[in-house]
């Protein structure tokens, strides 16, 4: 019998690194200086050779990367996430906190729901709090200290198979064309990765993309904190539909350089805080008063707005007809509504599994049918909990899976019982950092935990 998703979930979250290197492989090839692809060629390290990072940006500049729009909005890395960043580079959390990022243990989180303070989980996990670019500028240089890990800039522009097998990538470096081969192929191209277009180009199957539109804008402004050690480092509050109509939410993190990072998010056709007057005052009247003394300090530069379409995931899993010594990670393959956090947490688990598929040591010249089931589960996880949210939002309309009404009751009294019940808000945030399968809070014991929770509270 198959062990469960829940089961592989949580043996994915106990895996740590080689304490050896055990190559299987001479050359990996990993297109894309993402963190996904940081993180691959980080575990590739481990089992071959030689790797190969291809991106357009040079990935030796420090600093906010042209390659990542979003980069400059506020980015949470769950405490799952952190767990794993710490295990794949033992001192990640010392040299971090160097560099300026802020230590987030359970004391100095605080998060709100409907304007409620919700309860605080006494041994959840710590965290960090730092601005992307920060957190992303330490993994990369990590990765490239690592002796056989080197990087090429150029454009990658389609892949080398021969006798369904990926032995290459071709790219334009300086306007001339080249290969970079290797034994395994990566893709770390996020969430515009042409995987798709090349492998039907080439005369394979394209995967199915699914995609649930959330039309969700959000808006982040800095200002200076006085503070340089704060009691608060971390605080949410989140607005259900039923509340609030403009406003999803808004969150503030400490970050480096004695920086509050704020943002706020709306749906549709709501904007709050695309201008520094918006955003001040929305933090100031809409939010408990942390926000509103955060707002009191002086903004630094201007308000940063993007603009989030869809959730999406391409389902290679699926595919009957694929290419041997081919995987794909992170946003290339499932990206999330960024409300969640997700992002940091679903690559570093892509990366687990990559590394659990490899110690396997697999036979490269067939499809790695292993790594696309392991990750599938890593994906239906996070996709689950980010789209059952979605899907109570006014303005989204499907497609809801069987049983959603039911389902959506249960998820909405787990939801409220997490602001008053210690047990039940551990469970429930063990799921969302991503260490526990979402099926941990589908069990007759959770359900009316939080039933007599709510009854308590009325």
């Amino acid at each position: 019998m198959s062990p469960s998703p829940a089961r592989i979930l949580a043996a994915l979250n106990a895996v740590r690194p080689l304490d050896r290197a055990s190559p299987v492989l001479g050359r990996a090839v990993v297109i894309g200086g993402s963190v996904a692809g940081m993180l691959a060629a980080r575990v590739l390290s481990d089992h071959a050779e030689s790797v190969v990072i291809i991106d357009r940006d040079d990935l030796h500049r420090p600093g906010h990367r042209p390659g990542v729009p979003q980069g400059t909005q506020l980015h949470a890395l769950l405490p799952g996430g952190f767990l794993q960043l710490e295990r794949l580079f033992p001192g990640f959390r010392e040299e971090a906190l160097a560099h300026g990022a802020v230590e987030a243990p359970p004391a100095s989180r605080r998060a709100y729901l409907d304007g409620r303070l919700k309860v605080v989980v006494p041994d959840d996990a710590d965290s960090l709090a730092g601005s992307r670019p920060l957190l992303e500028g330490l993994i990369r240089q990590q990765v490239l200290r690592l002796p056989n890990v080197k990087t090429v800039a150029a454009r990658a522009t389609g892949l080398v198979v021969d006798a369904g097998v990926t032995t290459g990538v071709r790219c334009d470096v300086g306007g001339l064309p080249g290969v970079e081969s290797g034994d395994l192929v990566v893709d770390a191209m996020g969430r515009s990765s042409r995987l798709s277009e090349w492998l039907e180009q080439a005369g394979w199957d394209r995967p199915v993309t699914r995609r649930m539109t959330v039309h969700l804008n959000y808006a982040t402004a800095l200002f200076r904190r006085r503070e340089a050690h704060p009691d608060r480092t971390v605080v949410l509050a989140l607005h259900s539909p039923r509340v609030s109509s403009d406003v999803a939410g808004a969150a503030f993190f400490a970050i480096e350089d004695g920086r509050w990072m704020a943002m706020m998010a709306g749906y549709g056709d709501n904007r709050p805080g695309h201008t520094a007057e918006d955003f001040v005052r929305r933090l100031r009247d809409q939010f408990p008063p942390e926000f509103g003394e955060v707002a009191g300090n002086e903004m630094l530069g201007d308000v940063l707005t993007y603009r989030h379409a869809d959730s999406r995931r391409r389902d290679f899993h699926a595919l009957r007809r694929f290419p041997a010594g081919l995987v794909s990670v992170g946003d290339a393959v499932a990206s999330f509504n960024p409300v969640y956090g997700q992002g940091m947490t679903s690559a570093a688990l892509h990366a687990v599994c990559l590394s659990t598929y490899l110690r396997e040591r697999p036979d490269l010249r067939v499809p790695a049918r292993r790594f696309l089931a392991l990750q599938k589960v890593v994906v239906d996880a996070a996709w689950s909990v980010s789209t059952s949210a979605d899907l109570a939002l006014p303005h989204v309309d499907g497609p809801y899976p069987r049983g959603y009404r039911l389902s959506s009751w249960a998820s909405g009294q787990i939801v409220t019982a997490t602001v008053t019940d210690v047990t039940i808000a551990r469970r429930f945030n063990d799921v969302v950092s991503m260490r526990r399968h979402p099926r941990s809070l589908a069990t007759p014991g959770v359900l009316l935990g939080a039933l007599r929770a709510n009854r308590r509270t009325r």
